[in-house]
């Protein structure tokens, strides 16, 4: 399990080393394999997750069928926080984009880390802030900005998550998605997508690959998420 990938999760960035080590051991490693679900919406919710390789995507279903993804998770980010301070039913799916490797935490385990160690729920609770801020901004989107404003935004979302620069300045972003699930991220139909993302290209921003793409011109695709 990466050190490197772990040390960036709240989590563990409110301890110090002998106490993130303490809890690494009372966790439990699980292994998700490509299109595995981790929990489905509505499961109860008693677990902590912490992402240590891969990709995972929490969506949702509205009561009339339609799916829509929340968030497309990598290493060092967690999910699940909700359940420690509001115990219910899970909000969200957890499915793996990828083949991925996680670590677990139970209630029970995480509770008395919790209560002895006021800096470990601080940390949960500015997770949860910077979630709701995000789920606020998301919503402003949808309302105050187009398609494809909302489409570079979340291109420069993944770019910076899981972006890998290119020998000639490009990004190079494997994100994994489909077209449809691209669709899902952004709130709009998989052809308004494509055809700004055919617009992107041909005004030279990036360059279009299967289930990634290479950003060429971050500035002005920030304009335009703006």
């Amino acid at each position: 399990m990466s050190d490197d990938a772990l040390a960036q999760a709240s989590l563990f960035s409110a301890l110090d080393k002998n106490a993130a080590l303490a809890l690494r051991t009372t966790m439990v490693r699980v292994d998700v394999a490509r299109g595995g679900v981790l929990f489905n919406e509505g499961d109860p919710g008693d677990r902590l997750y912490v992402i240590n390789e891969g990709k995972i995507k929490l969506g949702a279903t509205s009561g009339d069928g339609r799916e829509t993804l929340l968030a497309i998770l990598g290493p060092g980010e967690m999910f699940g926080e909700l359940s420690f301070f509001d115990p219910g039913p899970r909000n969200a799916t957890a499915v793996a984009l990828t083949d991925a490797s996680l670590l677990g935490v139970g209630h029970l385990d995480l509770e008395p880390w919790l209560t002895g160690r006021p800096e470990v729920a601080a940390s949960l609770l500015g997770a949860l802030a910077r979630r709701l801020r995000r789920t606020n901004e998301a919503m402003a989107d949808l309302v105050f900005s187009d398609v494809p404003g909302r489409v570079a935004k979340a291109l420069l979302e993944l770019a910076h998550k899981f972006g890998v620069p290119n020998p000639d300045g490009s990004t190079h972003v494997v994100h994994d998605l489909t077209q449809e699930e691209l669709a899902q991220l952004v709130g709009a139909s998989r052809e308004t997508v494509n055809k700004a993302l055919a617009d992107f290209q041909n005004r030279g921003w990036l360059r279009l690959e299967q289930r990634g793409v290479d950003i060429v011109d971050a500035e002005r695709l920030g304009r335009r998420a703006q």
